[in-house]
């Protein structure tokens, strides 16, 4: 009986096994070859990603494995698939830089294949004990490669910030979830809504618990007032973690949130929403002001990521399908705008190292135009300018947000989107109309890839796309509904 169920089980759980058994494969490659492997590491673990990609979408079967507690439904299917591109990228785009900070080690590529598991594994949650295992997973791994420059303080800073704050997210996290568990009896999502349906166990202490576990997720998508650590560590940690903190680990918490509250707590929109809603407008808002001042490109970028998210949780807030699928959408466009941009700040390098400050874009346009107009294409998209691919996300969230009712909350995201482009377009300014400072070191092939595949897609390729890739968020959308 046992064996009959692990072997229902492990064909669904595929991609992660694929995984799992790869990174100890690449460990010991590594250990074994020593540090000169580090290369070598990163390219395997690059086609590992990408394979486990292929198997999720092409062999992989649905349903639910270890009695609910992993679910691969269309949902899983398509946020699993933007977060093994988006790790395969950020991955890729690390090469070049590790490699002349002297980073390349092989437990770099190793940890991040950890990392992913544990995100694929966040997707597919279907019970606390699965939401618990695959955050902590994550966020373990992140702990590590945030703080992996050892001999630079801002990264060990980053490294003990984000575990400090982390683990205390984690305590809440887990009292929610004990608070959860002790007043409806149930672990596993679906049991969850029907106790709550039903009336068993619907309370203020369950209340409580909902808000403690929607705490824990917002610390994990950098929302206000839980965003505290995100600049620091952005600027801090070595830019290749940034590029893969801005991307993937938001992806994985955020299709977590929306399993949680739209699957586990359905028969509660009510009382959850207005915890969104109260995310959202904070974060919307706190993003578009701070942003403002910023000098530093990687922490402009890191208050830009929490009124993303902000725009995130506006489609969240609707609690119905078309907000659901707002979501998705949204979330599509952001890892392609995000990769694509930190491409750019990779490749922000002089002879003296890597620079950081917006001014040293100054004048881009001039000495390297096709950097320039990628950056241009991607600062437009990220402040949601028709026809670009940003637009349809923020359009479509906004939307949803007005067909349920919230018509307040959509018009303060078009104000906040509104001042967003004060930043967006200073550093339009700054490549285009200032004076050039001097042009950066030539851009490896990695780079290139990841810029110019993250350009087209946001303008004009998704013109092409657009219609597959909305199809698919609103079949997975359904899931729920």
């Amino acid at each position: 009986m046992f064996s009959q169920f692990v072997a229902q089980s492990l064909p669904i759980v595929g991609p992660e096994l694929i995984m799992a058994v790869g990174a100890m494969m690449l460990l010991m490659i590594g250990t074994f070859r020593g540090e000169r492997s580090g290369g070598l590491v990163v390219s395997l673990a690059v086609g590992l990603i990408l394979f486990a990609a292929f198997w999720l979408v092409v062999v992989a079967p649905g349903g639910s494995a270890f009695g609910g507690s992993f679910i691969l439904d269309p949902f899983a299917r398509f946020m699993k698939t933007l977060v093994l591109v988006a790790s395969a990228a950020a991955l890729l785009m690390s090469t070049a830089y590790m490699k002349r900070e002297k980073l390349d080690s092989f437990e770099f590529p190793v940890l991040i294949v950890l990392c992913t598991i544990g995100m694929m594994v966040m997707v597919s949650a279907g019970d606390l004990i699965a939401l618990y295992m695959g955050l902590e997973l994550q966020s373990l791994a992140i702990y590590v490669i945030a703080a992996i420059a050892r001999d630079q303080v801002k990264s060990t800073e980053a490294g003990l910030k984000y575990f400090v704050l982390g683990a205390l997210s984690s305590g809440m996290l887990l009292y929610g979830a004990s608070l959860v568990y002790g007043f409806t009896g149930q672990i596993e999502f679906q049991a969850i809504a029907r106790a709550v349906a039903t009336g068993e166990g619907r309370s203020i202490g369950l209340l409580i618990g909902l808000v403690f576990v929607l705490v824990g997720l917002a610390f994990k998508i950098s929302a206000v007032p839980f965003h505290m650590w995100t600049p620091d560590v952005y600027e801090g940690a070595p830019t290749p973690v940034t590029a893969l903190l801005a991307g993937a680990p938001k992806v994985a918490a955020v299709a977590l949130l929306t399993r949680f509250t739209i699957q586990g707590f359905g028969p509660l929109t009510h009382d959850w929403q207005q915890v969104i809603i109260f995310l959202s407008l904070a974060s919307m808002l706190f993003g578009a002001f701070a942003a403002i001042g910023q000098r530093n490109i990687k922490r402009l970028m890191a208050y830009s990521s929490i009124g993303h998210m902000g725009y995130v949780l506006v489609g969240l807030a609707a609690g119905d399908e078309a907000g659901v699928r707002g979501v998705l959408i949204y979330m599509a466009t952001y890892v392609a705008m995000t990769l694509g941009t930190f491409a750019v700040i990779l490749s922000m390098r002089r002879r003296d190292g890597m620079v950081e400050e917006v001014s040293e874009l100054a004048g881009l346009s001039r000495t390297q135009p096709i950097m320039a107009l990628a950056l241009t294409t991607l600062m437009l998209s990220l402040a949601g300018l028709p026809p670009l691919l940003g637009f349809w996300g923020k359009y479509y969230v906004f939307v949803a947000a007005v067909g349920a009712g919230l018509v307040p909350l959509a018009v303060i995201g078009v104000i906040a989107s509104t001042i967003g482009l004060f930043y967006y377009l200073r550093i339009v300014k700054v490549m285009w109309f200032d004076e050039p400072v001097g042009g950066f070191e030539p851009v490896g092939l990695p780079l290139k890839l990841v810029m110019g595949a993250a350009t087209m897609l946001v303008f004009p390729v998704y013109i092409v796309l657009a219609g597959p890739l909305f199809a698919a968020a609103a079949a997975a959308a359904q899931t729920f509904f």
